[in-house]
């Protein structure tokens, strides 16, 4: 403890007496992934015969995938062979559960321990509350990860199997696909439509929304849930703002989204009024961060995409596969502006006062995240021909690691896909953990200057 009160990030040192930050190490780890598996999908194997592909695609794709986005250049089931599929499912897999997550279980399963190094370096992966935790948290992800994608993958084997006359293997392989596809929040399909078709199938529409909501939680919340989900009063304050806000947002997106497309002969037009709210709560899912779409996004009004945009900037839950700022991030800043309003001297949430450490972290991801978008918009309108709304949803899906699109991602051409690229790389680490890893190493300050209050407003 340095200061009035401050803690400070430890540094990670290696053998060779140099620091290292825990997030730097993040960083490149997924960093390597998606080079390796920009590297696998460049190979003739993994492309179908007649199809061309470049290493910008394979780039896209395989950050696509590590990034848990879903925003695709091209046809994924037409393009690429099984082996690329799997590269594809692979990629998709260790990037919704951590790149640091998944090496310290190896290494836990070899050697029986962790090593300081990383415990630092997953606990900058999963938020976890602290070194002594990471063990429990890792065991804890994987058995979760495992449970709920094996639940889902079996429903919809057997839908495929029982509704659409699919043979076992190939519904078993389906299955597998989409359930690992919506727990990661990855929006990845093997249908050129997405899931469209299905629109009118609740066996196939709810099991994916619901496998994406929980998804979406993260495991802080499943572990509160897991000791004391008949006592809500022994709930944490994570817990009780993330399931709060997720409730929130997702019948409040649902109801939005489901008014805005009621009559719109594009989407929900055609459906009964009971599959028009089952398309309302699965688009409003989606925008959570899950990237999947059972109607055309690109015939949606455009106040649609306007909510869209919204939802999809705040994203999911802290330490989840899913992206955007997070609706942590977004409750706090609300308590924030309401004591502010209110003229109280500390924030409160749940009869509890906010740290003020964590109220400058949320105003500092919020701010950043705003000017990543606004500057990706900028360059993307600079480069394409594609009116603001578009634009601007494309940036905000590839930044939230979201996936949904308005038909425009294979048409930005290859200067937009690197931006697009690099937003979705941003987007999946965070604009905090990605600055501290550039950080060329962490400061501390001995002193404080006089106090003085310039004019606001």
């Amino acid at each position: 403890m340095i200061g009035p009160g401050r803690r400070y990030p430890l540094p990670v040192s290696n053998p060779a007496g140099r620091v290292t930050s825990p997030s730097r190490v993040v960083v490149l780890a997924f960093l390597g992934v998606v080079l390796a598996g920009t590297g696998l999908l460049s190979l003739p194997v993994a492309v179908e015969p007649g199809q061309e592909s470049s290493w910008t695609s394979a780039l896209f794709t395989a950050t696509s995938a590590v990034c848990v986005t879903g925003l695709a250049v091209l046809d994924t089931a037409a393009h690429w062979t099984t082996f690329g599929e799997v590269v594809i499912l692979v990629l998709i897999q260790i990037g919704g559960f951590g790149i640091m997550s998944l090496a310290s279980i190896l290494a836990l399963l070899v050697s029986g321990k962790l090593g300081l190094r990383a415990r630092l370096s997953t606990q900058a992966e999963t938020k976890s509350l602290g070194p002594g935790d990471i063990r429990q948290v890792i065991v804890g992800v994987a058995k979760v990860t495992l449970a709920v994608e094996a639940v889902t993958a079996a429903v919809l084997a057997a839908r495929f199997v029982i509704g659409y006359g699919e043979p076992l293997g190939r519904a078993v392989y389906y299955g597998i696909f989409h359930s690992v596809s919506a727990f990661t929040n990855a929006g990845f399909a093997l249908w050129p439509d997405s899931v469209m078709r299905f629109v009118r199938d609740v066996w196939i529409c709810l099991p994916l929304a619901l496998t994406v909501v929980v998804g979406g939680l993260g495991f802080p919340v499943y572990a509160v849930l897991r000791r004391h989900w008949r006592r809500p009063s022994r709930w944490s304050l994570h817990a009780k703002i993330t399931l709060g806000m997720t409730a929130i947002l997702l019948s409040g997106g649902a109801l939005a989204i489901t008014i805005s497309e009621w009559n719109n002969p594009a989407t929900f037009g055609p459906l009964s009024p009971g599959l028009r709210i089952l398309a309302g709560f699965f688009h409003s899912a989606m925008t959570r961060s899950g990237g999947l779409n059972s109607v055309d996004t690109s015939q949606m009004h455009e106040n649609s995409w306007l909510i869209s945009d919204v939802l999809m900037f705040i994203g999911a839950g802290s330490a989840s596969t899913g992206g955007g700022i997070k609706v942590t991030t977004f409750a706090l800043l609300g308590y924030v502006i309401l004591a502010e309003l209110r003229g109280e001297p500390d924030v409160t949430a749940g009869r509890r006062r906010i740290a003020e450490q964590l109220q400058r972290q949320a105003l500092t991801i919020a701010l950043v995240s705003v000017a990543a978008v606004v500057t990706g918009t900028l360059v993307m309108m600079m480069l394409t021909p594609f009116a603001l709304d578009r634009v601007l949803f494309e940036v905000i899906s590839a930044f939230g690691t979201v996936g949904l699109s308005t038909g425009i991602t294979a048409q930005v051409g290859t200067a937009g896909h690197l931006v697009l690229t690099a937003l979705m790389f941003i987007g999946r680490l965070g604009p905090v953990t990605l600055g501290a890893a550039l950080a060329l190493r962490v400061q501390t300050r001995r002193f404080r200057y006089p106090e003085e209050r310039p004019l606001v407003g």
